[in-house]
């Protein structure tokens, strides 16, 4: 029987947008992906409030962001898996140069990771920096950081949430050569020019989105030149054109996630294209639905086709399994981890299994 691995973060101190704080540290389960039957393989403590977290593509480093209330800078550490036990071992960890660090990314040669700082002191106190670039060494050891930026300029019309610039995703383009940050405060997608040999970013472009969008989380097309991107504010999916060689972006245009009259009463979280290209899902925290968008190959633009109820309440984050046949959602406020089984013909979720853990905030795979 196959089976992978899945490790799932999640609030060991209470935030604003978790109403408890159950989980110890980041938790590891073997899963059959035929069955969905879980194995619980043992929590690594002692990393501070692990809301996001990211394996790489072989499966040998996983990196956490710690995302801790009041703390002017975040921390991002670096563990070693063994894929065998699924145990994980400290190897280091670095300050992030911000508040709230959100997210993060890995070059595609693995030897640069990325960090984005969501951000929620006030601009005059410091470090308030909205990206960081760290080398990672062979053994998984993050170096201090190569480069940061920090986001500035006009603000959405959303007071309570684009008081600021936030930034919420990080992502490197498949050659390596652009970094794309979404910033919800500022409506704005940025597109970083990356310097390899010096680990540097440097201001390439921008490309706005309709105002109170609130740009969260992108995803880009594995075979077509798209690029998609969860706006949390209004509950939409917007389409770009991306021009690889000169690294641009184009708006084609925005479709709605929610039944319109959920609009302002749900709010987009993750985003990610389902393998076969075919369809992309976004999750729905208030409605508490994965929304199915079937996307368009000759225009790029996407069209809500079903809502699956995530099964718990609130899915902050999910990601499809190694073998593509599952769906696991982190349904943070339910204390559940929902396992979804995906028929890539239809682009149809069925609800499979149950797995109860603390609060859970990112979920991330391991092929073994």
């Amino acid at each position: 029987m196959p089976s992978s691995l899945l490790f799932v973060g999640g609030c060991t101190r209470q935030r604003l947008f978790a109403t408890h704080a159950n989980a110890k540290g980041i938790a590891a389960f073997r899963i059959d992906e035929e069955t969905g039957a879980s194995e619980a393989l043992g929590i690594t403590e002692g990393v501070d409030n692990p809301t996001f977290l990211a394996p790489t593509a072989d499966g040998k480093l996983l990196c956490a962001t710690s995302e801790v209330g009041g703390w002017n800078e975040g921390t991002i550490t670096a563990l070693a898996i063994d894929k065998a036990t699924g145990a994980l071992t400290y190897i280091n960890k670095q300050p992030t140069r911000g508040d709230s660090a959100a997210h993060l990314s890995y070059s595609p040669d693995r030897k640069f990771v990325a960090v984005a700082n969501y951000s929620t002191l006030p601009m005059t106190a410091r470090p308030n920096k909205s990206v960081v670039v760290y080398r990672v060494a062979t053994d998984g050891e993050l170096s201090p950081l190569t480069s940061e930026v920090a986001h500035s300029g006009a603000t959405g019309p959303n007071p309570s949430r684009q008081e600021r610039p936030h930034p919420h995703c990080v992502h490197w383009t498949a050659d390596g050569r652009f970094v794309l940050v979404t910033d919800l405060g500022l409506d704005r997608v940025f597109i970083y020019a990356f310097d390899a040999s010096a680990g540097t970013l440097s201001r390439h472009g921008e490309v706005a989105l309709p105002p109170g969008s609130g740009p969260r989380h992108i995803a880009f097309h594995p075979t077509l030149p798209f690029v998609y991107v969860a706006n949390e504010l209004l509950s939409t999916v917007a389409s770009f054109g991306f021009d690889a060689a000169a690294g641009t972006l184009k708006l084609l245009g925005t479709a709605l996630a929610v039944p319109p009259a959920a609009v302002g009463k749900s709010w987009g979280a993750a985003i990610k294209i389902a393998p076969g290209g075919r369809y992309l899902f976004t999750g729905n925290r208030g409605e508490d639905t994965i929304a199915g968008l079937a996307i368009d190959p000759a225009t790029g633009l996407t069209s809500l086709v079903s809502t699956t109820p995530s099964g718990g309440n609130y899915p902050r984050d999910f990601d499809f399994s190694p073998s593509g046949k599952l769906l696991a959602v982190a349904n943070h406020n339910s204390d559940r981890v929902d396992l979804f089984g995906y028929d890539a013909s239809t682009g149809t979720l069925t609800a499979k299994a149950v797995i109860e853990t603390g609060t859970p905030t990112a979920v991330g795979w391991v092929k073994v």
